[in-house]
């Protein structure tokens, strides 16, 4: 945000960013609707047009220079992000995407291409969480040692874009907020919620209730330390933490 323009109070930020941006076009990006179609054809989900439009207008107020993207799949949502950068409205310094297939990975990395941006972003292969928890690791380590940190992480970021499986929700915010420079904010999806009896057999929907679960529990923990806000938007809410 324009450091020259007066500050809302802290607890306020995250509406003032989660609100509609009506200088922001309305219209999919040209290559978003392309990748659109594409994750069409391959039966793979995305988010809503009305959680990307808002997430695009919460990164064109927030103006951050360092981006972290987990869960790119094939670079639908990137391709927003990057459209602000087409367009002028924002300059990343760092962009990085984590993505755990390689194939994705590979995709992402073309993406990366047609936005000239390979000089800023990079595109990070591997389970999410493994992978920060050995970043977690290489920056104890340099931090107590002469040892320089060997990781693809930036020290923190100033905004962090988490996704994954339902189930998964909360662990990877929870594990991503460790990154999170203390004037940043997380965006997230809420994870879908349970209904109806689920049998305890049922694998797949036993793994539902417990990411759901784990999720009321992280909302409960973090909101001590972070302020939390929720914009329900057709298709989903869109979450966001700034810590306090």
């Amino acid at each position: 945000m324009d450091r020259d323009e007066q500050q809302p109070e802290r607890a306020e930020i995250l509406a003032q960013l989660l609100s509609k941006d009506a200088d922001q076009p309305r219209h999919e990006p040209e290559i978003a609707a392309n990748i659109n179609e594409q994750l069409q054809h391959m039966g793979l989900s995305t988010w809503s047009i009305s959680l990307l439009r808002r997430l695009r207008d919460a990164l064109a107020r927030q103006q951050p220079k360092r981006l972290l993207e987990v869960g790119s799949g094939i670079g639908h949502r990137s391709a927003w992000l990057l459209d602000l950068v087409e367009r002028k409205v924002n300059s990343y310094e760092t962009y990085t995407l984590v993505e755990q297939g390689g194939k994705f990975g590979v995709i992402l990395h073309r993406l990366l291409t047609r936005y000239d941006a390979l000089n800023w972003a990079s595109v990070v292969v591997g389970e999410p969480v493994q992978l920060a928890a050995e970043h977690q690791a290489w920056s104890l380590a340099s931090a107590t040692t002469s040892e320089l940190s060997n990781t693809p992480f930036a020290p923190d970021y100033d905004a962090i874009v988490v996704d994954g499986p339902s189930n998964q929700r909360a662990v990877l915010v929870k594990t991503y907020l460790a990154m999170l420079h203390k004037n940043g904010v997380l965006y997230t999806v809420e994870p879908d919620m349970p209904t109806g009896e689920v049998d305890e057999n049922d694998a797949e929907g036993m793994a539902l209730v417990e990411g759901f679960n784990a999720w009321i529990e992280l909302i409960s923990s973090t909101k001590d330390s972070h302020h939390v806000a929720f914009m329900p938007l057709f298709g989903g809410t869109l979450v966001a933490w700034l810590p306090r």
